[in-house]
């Protein structure tokens, strides 16, 4: 298990691939600015400060997968949205890994 893995939980592709391609609701969780400079086709942008403002958003999506630039506040995302009764949740950590899946 590398650092990061043990830090901020490991990535399980495969359960991220199947769920791109599923059609998984895609959340960039980075700054506006960030997402601005860059982001995985077809995301949309809610910053973590606005994911528990924001809940309505997540409602009857089948698969969700949030992400950042380094995992690290995609994993508190995904700790929100979990304590708020959403249990589809993947971290999938950086954009760039995310981007990779998405076509």
């Amino acid at each position: 298990m590398s650092f990061f893995s043990a830090l901020f939980g490991s990535t399980d592709n495969t359960k991220l691939t199947e769920a791109i391609k599923e059609g998984a609701f895609l959340v960039d969780v980075r700054s506006a600015g960030e997402f601005a400079s860059g982001s995985v086709k077809g995301a949309v942008n809610i910053p973590l400060d606005k994911i528990g403002s924001q809940l309505a958003k997540f409602k009857g999506k089948k698969n969700i997968v949030v992400f950042c630039r380094s995992g690290n506040r995609s994993g508190q995302a995904k700790s929100i949205l979990e304590q708020n009764g959403f249990q589809n949740v993947i971290n999938g950590g950086t954009w760039s890994n995310v981007n990779q899946y998405v076509n």
